[in-house]
């Protein structure tokens, strides 16, 4: 085949993943073409939340502030009865990532910033519009997309050294290529109310969930003057029973909301999906991406951030390999490193639907209380990590949480250059590898072997110092707040390895060789 190629990448869909991708790659110099049928963004709102993981990855191309600019943080999350008794409640606290622990999303806002932050990149990421997927077809070198215009009925090609097909559940791309889809699709029906706020109501602004074994509902203010509701049809009802205001008005008078506090501006049904394709990578130039490789209920607030993460974490692996940097086997660590994170929050979903729907047995409700009694936090807002993929002595505990620094994304406080400019810790660190020293010079702790193999990746050497102390060498940060110095201390590590993505590839408690391929 052929190997003068198009483009470095080729982005079937552009979604939410598929525009992330863009980002991600733009911001590495990846060159990337995008294919997308649909000319404007959807405009329902879909998915209602990020959080600060999320946001970090936003941070790393430059539009976290202009992403927050249509979002609003989050409270809190409670759950409560029709008759008004809370059942739980649980307070949002403070993120150690550099960014509020969840935002309210107004969904066709945040897709038009990543549409436009992807435009920076002028002819290096391209959008063809009006163009469906018809054959995806790869070899040794490359992989040929074919593509229909939707108004001429032409079809052209593209030579792409890797493909990522990110068009969603459907994803032909997927079932093209003979690609299953594991899992069930359950079997009641949902219908999702948006609409507009005219007057504020008690408790407006708290992420609610209606807990009743027959008619649950969430209840969530989205980003701008946006509220969403997500109800249940009981047996018997379709979507017929609901194909007019007023009769969607009747569900949401049941939760206390009227004609003087909204204005409906759409509704819409979807049936919930616990699916996930076999697998991520077909040969070793396509890759599949949020939701043509994963669905989960929306529960958790996780579906399309998920597709999100799958982009950022294989973006920098995919533009160390075009330059050269790693082999292709460290592709491999791409659905290793996200089919677990997936399948936690999958989970995380599962079981807060079963709170929703009062399901829990009363020793299940019993730990439930405690644990809100203790302050526990609950798995919806424990820290980012990974249990397996391109890291050294990562080792996890019988929840599958790492049990170091390895395998965990590092906090980000405000910190200072030596020059005293003050900033976001990643704003300072810049967007490849570091390796970080708690008060130490790390290149001093590497042996000449480590070093060497850091050195071939382009690594920085920080020395990370707390507010009271002086700087020593040019490449210093001060840890002004001294979450990142207590976060080391905490896991034992003196120094650590932080990959592109912000996780540690390595840690001297547990050895600090570079990650096998």
């Amino acid at each position: 085949m052929s190997t003068n190629y198009d483009t470095d990448v080729a982005i079937i869909g552009y979604g939410p993943s598929g525009v992330a991708a863009a980002n991600a790659l733009g911001a590495l110099g990846v060159t990337a073409i995008a294919f997308e049928r649909d000319h404007d963004i959807y405009a329902r709102a879909r998915a209602v939340t990020v959080n600060d993981w999320t946001m970090r990855h936003f941070q790393s191309v430059g539009l976290d502030q202009q992403a927050k600019a249509e979002m609003d943080p989050t409270v809190a999350l409670r759950w409560i009865t029709y008759d008004g008794a809370e059942l739980l409640r649980t307070p949002f606290p403070p993120g150690e990532l550099g960014h509020a622990t969840s935002y309210a999303i107004y969904q066709p806002a945040l897709e038009q910033t990543l549409r436009d932050g992807a435009s920076r990149y002028g002819d290096k990421i391209r959008v063809e519009y009006g163009a469906t997927v018809v054959d995806v077809a790869q070899d040794a070198d490359g992989v040929t997309v074919t593509t229909r215009d939707m108004v001429t009925d032409e079809e052209s090609s593209v030579r792409a050294r890797y493909a990522l097909a990110c068009h969603g559940g459907e994803a032909r791309t997927r079932e093209h290529l003979g690609i299953n889809l594991l899992g069930d699709t359950l079997d009641v029906r949902w219908v999702v109310i948006d609409g507009k706020v005219k007057r504020w109501w008690p408790n407006r602004h708290i992420l609610t969930f209606w807990s009743d074994k027959e008619r649950p509902v969430v209840d969530i203010a989205l980003g701008r003057d946006n509220h969403r509701w997500e109800i249940p049809l009981n047996p018997g009802e379709t979507d017929a029973d609901f194909d007019s205001p007023e009769k969607i008005w009747p569900l949401l008078e049941s939760v206390g909301v009227s004609h003087e506090e909204i204005d409906i501006h759409g509704w819409a049904f979807y049936s919930h999906h616990i699916r996930s394709a076999e697998k991520w990578r077909l040969g070793e130039r396509l890759f599949l991406l949020g939701d043509a490789a994963h669905l989960m209920p929306p529960w958790a607030g996780s579906g399309m951030q998920s597709g999100i993460r799958d982009a950022f974490n294989l973006a920098w692996k995919l533009a160390g390999v075009l330059d050269g940097t790693f082999p292709e086997t460290i592709l491999d660590s791409y659905e290793a490193e996200r089919r677990p994170n997936v399948d936690f929050y999958t989970d995380v979903s599962i079981q807060l639907g079963r709170i929703i729907k009062q399901e829990l047995t009363p020793e299940e409700q019993a730990g439930l209380a405690a644990a809100q009694e203790s302050g526990e936090l609950p798995p919806l807002l424990w820290p980012p990590t990974y249990p397996a993929g391109w890291f050294t002595g990562i080792s996890t505990d019988p929840m599958g949480m790492p049990e170091g620094a390895v395998g965990r994304m590092i906090p980000q406080p405000r910190a200072a250059n030596v020059q005293g400019l003050i900033g976001p810790l990643d704003d300072l660190l810049g967007s490849g590898f570091v390796v970080l020293g708690d008060n130490v010079d790390p290149a001093t702790v590497l042996s000449p072997a480590e070093k060497t193999s850091w050195d071939a990746i382009g690594v920085r050497y920080v020395a990370v110092r707390a507010a009271d102390q002086a700087t020593e060498g040019p490449e210093d940060v001060v840890d002004i707040d001294g979450t990142l110095l207590a976060w080391l201390r905490r896991y034992g590590a003196r120094v650590v390895v932080v990959r592109p993505d912000r996780f540690v590839a390595a840690a001297d408690s547990t050895g600090l060789s570079i990650p096998a391929l």
